[in-house]
């Protein structure tokens, strides 16, 4: 009953703070959201900068889960598990009419510069990702599929910090366009054999 509880409070604030930003989401709002008594915040957490960082593990086991079952298929070329992990993030944005982005770099947006042990958190999140493209991108090279020359752990960081720029457009102008020219310029010109 005790994790059930916990594990509310944590999926319904995420959901607030995928939506408000973290600064924005207050206990009471999430507490509401998640159908539990106001004192239950304190006997899972040790303050809301707790909470935060549970938060982040949350949304990077939530999102890594989806793409490391595409990435890891290895029943399918490398470069084209690449692919299919970004239409469907793309038909998920779709979904959202083009909101929200990734709550993983909301946060490094609101937080990295003010918490150190947010962006430390952070940090990790998003080189769980890096990972995950390196890994792909070496079974790329492998198959012949791109360049022996492409330093993979460099390239993985620039598809995850080109991914996180396409979202903040793709917010402000509300449409799939920065996210397709992602993808274009991602597969015609940067990984090309």
């Amino acid at each position: 009953m005790k994790a059930n509880t916990r594990d509310r409070i944590i999926e319904a604030g995420a959901d607030i703070i995928h939506h408000k930003g973290f600064n924005h989401a207050g206990i009471q709002e999430i507490l509401h959201a998640a159908g539990v008594p106001k004192g239950s915040f304190y006997n899972f957490f040790k303050n809301k900068e707790d909470f935060g960082l549970q938060v982040i593990d949350y949304f990077s086991d939530h999102f890594a889960r989806a793409a490391e079952n595409t990435l890891e298929d290895r029943s399918v070329a490398p470069l084209e598990r690449i692919k299919n992990i970004l239409r469907y993030f793309m038909d998920y944005f779709r979904s959202t009419n083009f909101t929200r982005g990734c709550p993983v770099g909301n946060l490094a947006q609101e937080m990295g510069d003010l918490s150190p042990v947010f962006r430390k958190k952070l940090r990790r999140a998003l080189d769980r990702l890096v990972n995950s493209y390196a890994a792909v991108l070496k079974d790329a090279q492998r198959a012949g599929e791109i360049s022996e020359k492409i330093d993979v752990r460099e390239t993985a960081c620039f598809l995850v910090s080109s991914w996180h720029g396409a979202l903040i457009r793709m917010k402000v102008v509300q449409n799939i366009e920065p996210l397709e020219n992602h993808f274009k310029y991602i597969f015609d010109y940067v990984l090309k054999p």
